[in-house]
């Protein structure tokens, strides 16, 4: 997410500031001094409506980007069906080169995602016994963009498990072992950690994280 504010923060920023010099220099113009207190009205009102539309839609901007991102494009295997988690197996720095949207600066860690939605009944997310590797799985709301589950070694342990992913509304049973998550707006994004100690490690993170999968629910629990 901080690398799309990155990339078109700045361009936005300075096209709005421009298309303000502009219209501030047209009014002076037009008008003389006379008419700085109402750009000076006009600016403010801009800047307060302007915030509330940042902290009500950029998060939806910047997740639906994501989605778009694993859907159309991919992590560099192609583009990643919905309800598909997809491991890269090259390192985050090898990741940054081709411009991948969840690259980073650091090499111990090895990226999965996907998009999960639910809106067609529950999904189970499976993950492996990982050897008391650290890993995580953050699901991301894409109305507000905060994280509200995590699943992973510092909340749920490193042994193998099953969580049932479903609407709050979902009134079903949860099957037996699984561990239910509430998708609050019944689609999320996931983003995947798996620590990887060195180069030879990576291979063996790889296979662990390829086994991290979402399946549908059981059919008899794949109803309201």
């Amino acid at each position: 997410m901080n690398r799309l504010i990155l990339k078109y923060g700045t361009p936005v920023t300075i096209a709005i500031l421009a298309v303000f010099a502009w219209v501030t220099t047209r009014r002076i113009a037009a008008g003389g001094l006379g008419s700085i207190d109402l750009l000076a009205g006009t600016a403010v009102a801009v800047w307060v409506i302007g915030t509330v539309v940042f902290i009500c839609f950029w998060p939806r901007i910047t997740v639906g980007g994501f989605k778009r991102t694993f859907v159309r494009r991919g992590l560099g295997g192609g583009p990643i069906p919905v309800n598909t988690i997809y491991a890269v197996p090259e390192s985050p720095s090898q990741s940054a080169l081709s411009g991948s949207v969840i690259a980073t600066g650091t090499d111990d860690v090895l990226y999965f995602g996907g998009w999960l939605d639910v809106g067609a009944g529950p999904r189970v997310l499976h993950v492996p016994e990982m050897h008391r590797r650290y890993y995580s799985v953050q699901f991301t709301d894409p109305s507000s963009g905060a994280n509200f589950a995590y699943v992973g070694k510092r909340t749920t342990g490193t042994a193998a498990g099953d969580f049932f992913l479903c609407e709050p509304a979902w009134r079903g049973a949860t099957p037996a072992g699984m561990t239910r998550i509430d998708v609050p707006h019944k689609a999320a994004l996931l983003i995947g950690r798996a620590f990887v100690a060195d180069d030879a490690d990576r291979r063996t993170a790889y296979e662990l994280a390829k086994l991290v999968q979402l399946t549908p629910a059981p059919e008899e629990h794949d109803h309201e």
